[in-house]
């Protein structure tokens, strides 16, 4: 365990379908919680994209974790 505090919560909402994904990947790369699952993945993700940032115009349903999520959300708009 590393000594990195953390002094900042942040809470995320997610369909059943996200949360599954979120586990069936936890559990393959055997992360300890969580948490720790979306740290990883939150940090791979920002290396990825190389830091991308949303625009202004952008809201938090416009970013799914799945495909059929992040497409229901632009079809009802």
């Amino acid at each position: 365990m590393n000594d990195l505090t953390r002094g900042e919560r942040l809470q995320i909402m997610l369909t059943g379908e996200e949360l599954e994904a979120l586990d069936n990947w936890r559990s393959a790369k055997r992360m300890p919680s969580r948490a720790a699952a979306i740290r990883e993945l939150l940090k791979r993700g920002l290396n990825a994209e190389g830091f991308n940032v949303a625009d202004g115009g952008s809201r938090s349903q416009d970013f799914g974790v799945t495909d059929r999520s992040s497409a229901a959300q632009r079809d009802s708009e």
